[in-house]
């Protein structure tokens, strides 16, 4: 199973022009028109500030089916194969499948060095209505091509082949080469 994401920044409140904090609201999210999809110089399609944007701004949520973790992994159990992959993990019960029924946040590319961050907005009660938002983590200029780290994990070993096809394409200076993060060990008892 892909594993996209697997911490998030918890956030339920929105910054208000006095520094205050608000209960979030999907009416606080900007116009569509401050972000577009076009070809990307990392991999593929990419999206794109339309407009400059300030930092810790929501800009978009993350929409795809909802699956079960089961669900997802009869899916798509040999993805980890192909080097691609629109699945995000929601919580501990649902994962997202943006390649169904998703919107233009499945087409934000990886990088080493983000601009934006996933943040996970609980509902509190039934977790099947928690959201997955795409902010941005510091001021973004028009033109500028929004990013987030993916955190993806694989279950498999982290093979040369695997690397190569989970490659990074960021270009940043201090890139890692690919978008595969180390498991975590297991440590032994003393």
């Amino acid at each position: 199973m892909l594993h996209a994401r697997d911490s998030f920044v918890l956030h339920r409140e929105r910054r208000l022009s006095d520094n205050s904090r608000a209960p979030f609201r999907l009416a606080d999210l900007p116009m569509p028109r401050s972000i577009l999809v076009r070809r990307s110089p990392i991999h593929g399609n990419g999206v794109f500030a339309a407009k400059d944007l300030p930092a810790e701004k929501y800009l978009i949520r993350y929409r795809g089916r909802l699956l079960t973790h089961a669900e997802a992994d009869e899916r798509y159990s040999e993805n980890a194969e192909t080097g691609h992959t629109f699945l995000f993990i929601l919580n501990d019960d649902y994962v997202i499948d943006g390649s169904e029924h998703g919107n233009a946040a499945r087409w934000i590319n990886h990088s080493c060095v983000p601009n934006c961050q996933p943040v996970l907005v609980e509902d509190g009660g039934d977790p099947k209505l928690d959201r997955v938002m795409i902010e941005t983590l510091r001021p973004i200029t028009l033109g500028e091509e929004l990013t987030y780290d993916y955190g993806i994990t694989l279950e498999h070993r982290h093979t040369q082949r695997l690397k190569k096809l989970w490659q990074c394409r960021c270009g940043e200076p201090n890139c890692s080469g690919t978008l595969l993060k180390p498991k975590s060990r297991k440590r032994s008892a003393a």
